[in-house]
């Protein structure tokens, strides 16, 4: 409310005097339409965003194969992870207070937490009772992602660990199969805007919208990703990048849209990537940003049929995370065993 509004309210100066009837009104009108006019622009200034207003998304949105190819895919996985049971060859390492986990591909990461507790009542724990109610997901995999999956198993160390995947205290590193463009660089850091667009489907912004608001009220958050190339249809960066001057990592803030075109002849490139933080699909959509859409990936470009096969998913692993303990302060390093399409990317770069 207007200054002058507020005296006339809750002081007496105005009552004192004697103001002749024709500048009383005069004076009060006047003052009528400026509170009048305030509000109007009040209304103006809080009122919702247009369409116009918001932040463009800098990544294209999901291809029209994708729906049906999507919906197909998860009506498979809701099957394989209704029957899905862990075992203990899928346990990569286990202690009091937490234990984690080899997911498989085409599992959904809630079947990964209801399973934990018949795993852990069909051991024998020394007598140990396990409070079955206080299972926790550290960190969520998409469902196509494989790779280590950390379950704590009490509220309080829950806390912890969540809050040292949010300061970005756990190290994380992924494997990813593409199929693109031959990428200008061996490793490079990746910074970006991250949010849904109007349509509720992940994508990229530019690095300068973070913080903005988008349509549904959520935030452009930011994230950050450095990867690396390990190998290019099948040779290794020292080969590969032999006629290329080497420099030390390049950095992307991204504020456009991409300007790499991924219809030129493809290549098959394996890369290694540690994001430091953990946004939604994060990796898969700095991939296709980058021209090296994940193999299988057809959400985000990835080619859905590749020399003669096709995929029934995206191919990228959660190789490893290493953080301090959240009870007993020592460093613990978790690695996943990797799966086939990875072993024989490797296989075939070491020969």
């Amino acid at each position: 409310m207007p200054l002058v509004g507020h005296q006339l309210h809750h002081t007496s100066p105005f009552s004192l005097c004697r103001i002749p009837k024709p500048l009383h009104q005069l004076f009060f009108s006047s003052m009528e339409a400026h509170n009048n006019n305030s509000i109007h622009i009040d209304q103006l200034q809080n009122a919702p965003q247009t369409l116009e207003n918001y932040p463009v998304p800098l990544s294209p949105p999901p291809p029209l194969i994708s729906k049906d190819l999507e919906l197909n895919r998860a009506l498979t996985a809701s099957s394989k992870s209704a029957m899905f049971s862990l075992s203990r060859n899928d346990v990569l390492f286990e202690d009091e207070w937490l234990i984690a986990v080899n997911k498989p591909h085409g599992i959904y990461c809630e079947s990964i937490l209801s399973s934990v507790p018949n795993l852990l009542l069909n051991k024998i724990d020394q007598g140990k009772q396990v409070n079955l109610q206080e299972f926790h997901l550290s960190n969520r995999l998409d469902r196509d992602t494989s790779g280590v999956t950390v379950i704590t198993k009490s509220h309080k160390v829950a806390a912890k660990l969540v809050k040292a995947f949010t300061d970005h205290m756990v190290n994380k590193t992924y494997i990813a199969f593409c199929v693109g463009t031959v990428p200008k660089w061996e490793n490079i850091i990746l910074k970006s805007g991250h949010g849904r667009s109007k349509h509720g489907a992940w994508r990229v912004y530019a690095y300068s919208d973070v913080g903005r608001t988008l349509p549904g009220g959520s935030s452009i958050r930011d994230m950050e990703t450095l990867l690396e190339v390990i190998s290019v249809n099948g040779k290794g960066c020292s080969q590969e990048f032999s006629g290329v001057e080497k420099q030390g990592e390049n950095i992307i803030v991204v504020e456009e849209k991409s300007e790499i075109t991924n219809d030129i002849k493809k290549a098959e490139v394996l890369v290694r990537a540690h994001p430091s933080s953990g946004r939604t699909h994060q990796i898969r959509l700095h991939c296709q940003y980058l021209g090296i859409p994940i193999r299988g990936d057809v959400k985000y470009d990835g080619v859905y049929e590749w020399k003669d096969e096709k995929y029934e998913g995206h191919e990228l692993h959660a190789e490893s995370l290493s953080f301090e303990h959240p009870v007993t302060g020592h460093p613990v390093f978790i690695r996943a065993p990797l799966p086939l399409w990875a072993s024989q990317a490797l296989a075939e770069l070491s020969s």
